[in-house]
């Protein structure tokens, strides 16, 4: 199943600092670009810490060192945005330096930018729970179940062979790029939710 990643929603050429700049460059770097924090990043472009607005009014520390909240919470490109997203509420961030696998700085995704996430049109979303969920993922037909979608909050009607089918597929809807909510309308004609995962494959295999 395909997501929307970091990589394809991040913004390149990153405005950054260094631990020894200064208190007025930090903040003329975010007025002159108009962004809300910068990166603070070593010789070898690691990612040390952040400094956001917040920083500058809270603190009168003479360089980035002092100033910057660390360690950076950071992403890497190939993650997916819902996960950044996830990430990024947790933590109460506004923005995630982006990093390769060195932990280098490659790139910086904000709240605006995954929120194209969300924007996606219902025909799509409900396209893609049937192509890529339903058929793809479980092996099932694409009309296995009804699948509505209005204002990305998706409705799942119908009657499914058991429970764990069910349960997987309201998991793998939530998971699916521009849903919002799931609404899990969906019934079963056996409950085997009871049943221990071998004896679950076993029972599949049977069926």
């Amino acid at each position: 199943m395909k997501h929307m990643n970091v990589g394809g929603l991040m913004t390149g050429g990153v405005v950054s600092a260094t631990p020894a700049t200064s208190f007025k460059e930090v903040a003329k770097l975010l007025a002159e670009h108009d962004i809300s924090g910068v990166p603070v990043v070593d010789e070898d472009d690691r990612v040390l810490g952040v400094v956001s607005e917040s920083d500058l009014l809270a603190h009168r520390e003479p360089t980035a060192q002092g100033l910057m909240t660390a360690p950076a919470v950071t992403v890497h490109a190939e993650q997916s945005a819902a996960d950044a997203a996830r990430l990024m509420v947790r933590r109460g961030v506004e923005r995630l330096p982006v990093v390769d696998e060195e932990e280098r700085l490659v790139g910086i995704v904000t709240r605006r930018d995954l929120l194209c996430v969300f924007l996606r049109p219902d025909p799509e979303i409900r396209r893609r729970i049937r192509e890529d969920v339903l058929t793809g993922v479980m092996g099932l037909a694409g009309d296995a179940v009804d699948v509505h979608v209005l204002d990305g909050v998706v409705t799942l009607e119908g009657r499914l062979p058991r429970r764990s089918q069910a349960r997987m597929l309201v998991g793998l809807t939530e998971r699916v790029d521009g849903v919002v909510a799931v609404v899990d309308h969906l019934s079963a004609h056996e409950d085997d939710t009871h049943l221990t995962p071998s004896a679950r494959t076993a029972h599949d295999i049977a069926g």
